[in-house]
C-alpha cells in the first residue's frame, strides 16, 4: 500500500523530514530486496516529480531501497539533507526548518542560529565537492601540512528574522582572496515566498593546527579549491560602499557597558580545538544594554577575529554607543543599497549602533572587535 502526500510546499518539507529519505529520481539501481514493500512518496520541490522512499519490508522486517532512490551514491546524511549543488556546480543551496530551540525571546531565530546555519551550509557545500569533514573543509594538501581554515572576519545582515517552523533556503559559494585566504558569501531566502531575508560574507585564513600560526595560501591549495569557485567575481554585497567593508576602530576604555567573567565552556570548542566563531557573537551581545534588547532587534553584525581564546581564558565584553553619521545611515537604512526595503522608511533616531571589544582579563589582549547595528522592533 502506498501513502501519498500533497505537493504543498510546507507539507512537502515536513514530509521529507518525517520520512527521512530524500533524493532526486534516479535510474533503476538493483533493489536490495524484491519482496513486498511499504513506503511513502513525496514531491521533489525542485523537479515536482514523485520520489518513492521505502520504509520497510513486511515479510522480512528488513529495510528496503526503492527503485527510485539511489542506494549506491552518497551517504545517508547526503540523502537526508535538503541541499545540493546548483546547476553550474559553483554554489550550493540548502533548506532548513527553524526549530523551536533555535528561536529566542522574540519567537524568531536568534543571530546565533543564523550564524550556525551559515557555518553548516558552508561545511555541507565543502563536503558536496569532496573536501574532508575533518577540520572544516580542508583539502588534501592542507591535511598533509596540518593546515586548517579559521575565520578572520564575518559580516551578517538580517532584513527579516525567520520564525519557528519557517523554512529558510541558504545559497553559498566560495572565492579566492589570493595568498591571504578565501572569501565565502551567503544569501538567505524565505523558501515559501522567495524573499531575500539576509546576506552574509566572511573571510577565512589558513592556520597551522600544531603551531597555531597563520600561513599564506600556497598554489597547491588554491588549485584544489579554485575549480569549485565562480569564474567571475560574485558578491553577496556587490556595492562598493556597502557596510561589510567598513573598518572597525578599537574600542578604548572606559566603555559604557562592561561584562566580565565570560569563560569558554567545553561545548564552545569545535573540532579544530578553538572556540567556535559563533560563541564570540554571544559574548559580544552579553554587554548590550537590556533596554536596547527590549526595544530593538539586531540588523547587522561585523566581527574581526584577532586572537584565539584558550580553555582557561577569562573574557571581558565591552560595548559603547557609536554615533550614527549620515554615511552610516545610508549603509544601514537604504533599501536599494542592501536590499532591505522595509528599513528604508525607518527614521535615523529609531536605529542604534555600537562598537564592541572582547579582550582577555588581566593582560587585556584583544580577541575580537566588532560593530552592531540595531533597528526599532516592529509590532507583531
Amino acid at each position: 500500500m502506498m501513502l501519498k502526500v500533497s505537493c504543498n510546499a510546507a507539507e512537502q518539507i515536513h514530509s521529507l523530514a518525517q520520512c527521512r529519505f530524500f533524493g532526486p529520481p534516479k535510474s533503476k539501481p538493483r533493489p536490495i530486496f524484491t519482496r513486498r514493500r511499504v513506503g511513502v512518496s513525496f514531491c521533489n520541490p525542485t523537479t515536482k516529480s514523485s520520489v518513492l522512499a521505502v520504509v520497510s519490508d513486511r515479510s522480512s522486517g528488513g529495510v528496503v531501497a526503492s527503485e527510485d532512490v539511489d542506494t549506491g551514491l552518497g551517504s545517508l546524511a547526503d540523502r537526508l539533507r535538503l541541499g545540493s549543488l546548483t546547476e553550474d556546480g559553483l554554489s550550493y543551496k540548502e533548506k532548513f526548518i527553524v526549530r523551536c530551540y533555535e528561536v529566542g525571546i522574540n519567537k524568531t531565530a536568534t543571530v546565533e542560529t543564523i550564524a550556525n546555519l551559515l557555518q553548516e551550509v558552508g561545511c555541507n557545500h565543502a563536503q558536496s565537492v569532496g573536501f574532508s569533514t575533518d577540520g572544516f573543509a580542508t583539502t588534501t594538501t592542507m591535511r598533509k601540512m596540518h593546515l586548517i581554515w579559521v575565520t578572520a572576519r564575518m559580516h551578517i545582515e538580517i532584513y527579516k528574522y525567520p520564525a519557528w517552523s519557517d523554512v529558510v533556503e541558504i545559497e553559498t559559494w566560495c572565492q579566492s582572496e589570493g595568498r591571504i585566504g578565501t572569501r565565502r558569501d551567503w544569501i538567505l531566502k524565505d523558501y515559501a515566498t522567495g524573499e531575500v531575508i539576509g546576506r552574509a560574507t566572511s573571510k577565512w585564513v589558513m592556520m597551522n593546527e600544531d603551531t597555531r600560526r597563520l600561513q599564506k595560501v600556497s598554489d597547491d591549495v588554491r588549485d584544489e579549491y579554485l575549480v569549485f569557485c565562480p569564474r567571475e567575481l560574485r558578491l553577496a554585497f556587490p556595492e562598493e560602499n556597502n557596510s561589510s567593508l567598513r573598518k572597525i576602530p578599537k574600542l578604548e576604555d572606559p566603555a559604557e557597558y562592561h561584562t566580565k567573567g565570560l569563560v569558554p565552556r567545553r561545548a564552545d570548542f569545535d573540532m579544530n580545538q578553538h572556540v567556535n566563531n559563533v560563541t564570540y557573537i554571544g559574548w559580544v551581545l552579553e554587554s548590550i544594554p537590556q533596554e536596547t534588547i527590549d526595544s530593538h532587534e539586531l540588523q547587522s553584525i561585523t566581527l574581526d577575529y584577532r586572537r584565539e581564546c584558550q580553555h582557561d581564558d577569562i573574557v571581558e565584553s565591552l560595548t559603547s554607543v557609536e554615533a550614527i553619521e549620515e554615511r552610516d545611515s545610508i549603509h544601514s537604512l537604504n533599501g536599494i543599497t542592501n536590499g532591505f526595503a522595509a528599513a528604508a522608511g525607518n527614521k535615523q533616531q529609531d536605529c542604534k549602533q555600537f562598537l564592541h571589544l572582547l579582550r582577555l582579563s588581566g593582560d587585556g589582549l584583544e580577541i575580537n572587535r566588532g560593530r552592531t547595528e540595531w533597528r526599532k522592533k516592529c509590532p507583531r
